[in-house]
């Protein structure tokens, strides 16, 4: 029962975000149409006509396939797709008419979202079906990985939020003295800075490594400061729990987990067969530079975050880059 009311939910909002962004949608279809020399005739059978325009069947099995219709839902969910196709068509012909289909920025987004979706189907075919990870497999990463599974525990935090301009050093100072929380919010309401309270947990398997056994390795109470941008936060270590999961019920994570690596691993091997024997050149060094470092960022083979330093004697100041992931 509660498979179908989501199933609803999803189709409701799907059809809803269709009808919402079909005038960005017009707008790249039409350029489509343009670029390959004017109107054609669609293929499939007709199911409306709008201004001479029609929409077919194959489109609206098509949008059916994007908004993951089940089949029980079909039929209504027909009906409201192709009012939204019939929406689409309109504000098609109106864009060609003030020809928005020629505006520079539109022709390079539509050939950029071209080229995008031609790589795609390119590296789905080359790459073909990958194949569901094995029980073995899945077994043996989690046997590899207690911090995550048989090993995991739950840190427990209380944190108030404040402005960073309010971060100076004398709240640092009585960061280093306190030895609760409630004494810092209480500095905090005799010089008059405002702030919000949270409570939030965190799990060695949300964590990286590095950082979770920092956490683990602090005594409950341990207070630390993180940073993220305009706001910072004061935490609390409240409490440290053990959160033990069994291989029965992380079974399911670990093999999306590990098929999505399959595929990860497969388009990264393609590229690097394709690089390797293509002829690729950088006309300037700056374009070089910044190629390389994006490329760099981009490798999937990327560094750990870095672990934040090793807590002092009473409070640490953490980088929220380090992977806390207090948001």
């Amino acid at each position: 029962m509660n498979h179908f009311h989501n199933s609803a939910l999803t189709l409701r909002r799907s059809v809803v975000n269709t009808r919402l962004l079909c005038a960005a949608l017009a707008v790249f279809a039409v350029v489509g149409l343009t670029a390959c020399g004017g109107k054609e005739k669609k293929a499939g059978q007709a199911l409306a006509s709008v201004n001479g325009e029609e929409i077919t069947v194959l489109q609206l099995n098509d949008e059916l396939q994007h908004a993951n219709v089940p089949a029980v839902q079909q039929e209504a969910a027909s009906k409201q797709l192709l009012e939204s196709l019939i929406d689409r068509q309109l504000l098609q012909n109106e864009a060609v008419k003030e020809k928005i289909d020629r505006d520079p920025k539109v022709v390079q987004a539509v050939e950029r979202a071209k080229a995008l979706i031609v790589a795609q189907a390119y590296m789905q075919k080359r790459i073909g079906v990958i194949a569901k990870p094995t029980a073995a497999e899945v077994e043996e990463y989690f046997n590899k990985n207690p911090p995550y599974f048989s090993q995991r525990k739950q840190f427990d935090m209380r944190e108030l939020v404040i402005a960073s301009a309010d971060m100076k050093d004398e709240l640092k100072k009585t960061m280093d003295r306190a030895k609760s929380l409630e004494e810092v919010a209480a500095w905090l309401d005799t010089n008059h800075v405002k702030y919000g309270r949270m409570q939030l947990s965190r799990t060695s398997a949300d964590l990286a490594p590095e950082l979770s056994a920092k956490l683990a390795a602090m005594p409950a109470g341990q207070l630390f400061i993180v940073r993220e941008g305009e706001r910072t936060l004061l935490i609390s270590l409240a409490d440290i729990k053990e959160s033990p999961v069994a291989l029965a019920q992380a079974t399911r994570q670990i093999e999306q987990f590990l098929f999505n690596k399959k595929n990860k691993d497969a388009a990264e091997a393609e590229l690097k067969r394709l690089r390797a024997s293509a002829k690729i050149e950088y006309l300037n060094k700056t374009e070089k530079s910044a190629s390389a470092s994006a490329a760099a960022v981009s490798a999937p083979a990327a560094a750990p975050v870095a672990a934040p330093p090793a807590p002092a004697a009473n409070n640490s100041e953490v980088d929220a880059r380090a992977g806390l992931g207090l948001k």
